[in-house]
């Protein structure tokens, strides 16, 4: 028996509208409303520039060779390290893989656990970043950039690569700054009961190249309003949040010891690996100014950090203070060097690095 929908016949009568018309003129409103949407993100200090985002730093980490000169660490490394002058004083192209605002050790691990890798690596060390609870953002956004480079799939690579020229092109694709959902992030909405406000990032203020190199921009090195807002933003995301109400402070306070022993061990046998396969790491301690450096000093005290760290490990290190021709340095903004100074302190950092790394005697002998 024949359905009784088989001789239903369904033909959709298209409106007689001018389409061409129509279609035109919403290429045009939208071209329009991206253009004016340029202007005003130029308007407000904004530059066609990189998005650091997890699918650029696993291009940069393919790049690593079994003998490569590899950067890792915070945005101190990602600023202060100028790529030519590393290449013309150490012999070698660095790859660039720190990661502003996280913390070093998943990438010292996944290069430890490379049995293909026996290079050197220089490693930056802000101590509330590198010692930050396993949980906690900075080491939650190494370990992501690391299981993308691990499991990044055709599609994402064929998506970044299409992304590049755009970002290039284009001062409104910055993803921290300028999506829905970051400029969201600007309400100011109050702290609540048992609802805190976690503080802002700081604003745009920086280049990025292909190389994952980043420069501060002139209106940020100089005083002003943004220099002024950055500066204000340091304060408030490296003062640790208040511990939660529901956890004894005794508790608290010893998980957050036993963390802090868990990455000295951690980085302990990282260290011992990559030594093992011939390969070298020596770690740095970057400028940082005023009130910050105030701050820094205060909670993590060299003393409880720096110094552990080095004992522990039994790995060079080079902390500025130490050197005045490295001490004699400003942040701007308090955390990272302009663009001009990074270039003249990474050559003035050279010298100590050779002798850190024992290149010194190897070219004398």
């Amino acid at each position: 028996m024949p359905s009784s929908t088989s001789n239903f016949e369904f033909q959709r009568v298209i409106p007689a509208h001018p389409w061409r018309g129509i279609s035109v003129t919403v290429i045009v409103a939208v071209l329009i409303a991206v253009a004016v949407w340029e202007v005003y993100c130029r308007s407000l200090g904004y530059e066609p520039t990189l998005n650091d985002t997890s699918d650029l730093w696993a291009e940069a980490r393919r790049r690593v060779q079994p003998e490569s000169l590899v950067l890792i660490g915070d945005s101190r490394m990602w600023f202060d390290m100028d790529l030519d002058e590393i290449e013309h004083g150490l012999g070698k192209r660095p790859v660039q893989l720190a990661h502003a605002g996280s913390c070093a050790y998943p990438v010292l691990k996944d290069l430890a656990d490379d049995e293909h890798f026996h290079g050197t690596i220089i490693c930056s060390i802000v101590p509330r970043l590198y010692f930050a609870p396993p949980e906690a953002p900075p080491v939650e956004l190494s370990r992501k950039a690391v299981q993308r480079y691990h499991g990044q799939t055709w599609a994402q690579r064929a998506s970044h690569e299409l992304s590049i020229p755009l970002e290039l092109s284009f001062a409104f694709l910055k993803q921290d700054d300028l999506t829905l959902e970051a400029l969201l992030k600007e309400l100011p909405i109050p702290n609540r009961p048992n609802a805190l406000v976690p503080p802002r990032l700081p604003p745009y203020f920086c280049s990025i190249d292909r190389e994952r190199r980043a420069r501060m921009v002139e209106q940020c090195a100089q005083p002003g309003r943004l220099q002024d807002r950055v500066k204000r933003g340091w304060l408030k995301l490296f003062t640790p949040p208040p511990p939660p109400t529901f956890v004894p402070p005794e508790a608290f306070g010893a998980k957050m010891n036993a963390a802090i022993a868990a990455r000295y061990t951690d980085t302990k046998i990282a260290v011992d690996k990559l030594r093992a396969r011939g390969g070298k790491i020596v770690f740095v301690r970057f400028p940082v100014s005023g009130e910050l450096k105030k701050l820094e000093d205060e909670q993590t005290p060299r003393a409880k950090t720096w110094d552990p760290l080095l004992q522990q490990t039994a790995a060079p290190g080079i902390y500025f203070e130490d050197f005045p021709e490295l001490a004699s340095f400003t942040c701007p903004e308090w955390s990272h060097l302009s663009a001009g100074d990074s270039v003249e302190f990474t050559k003035r950092l050279v010298p100590h690095l050779r002798d850190a790394l024992q290149l010194n005697a190897v070219a004398e002998n």
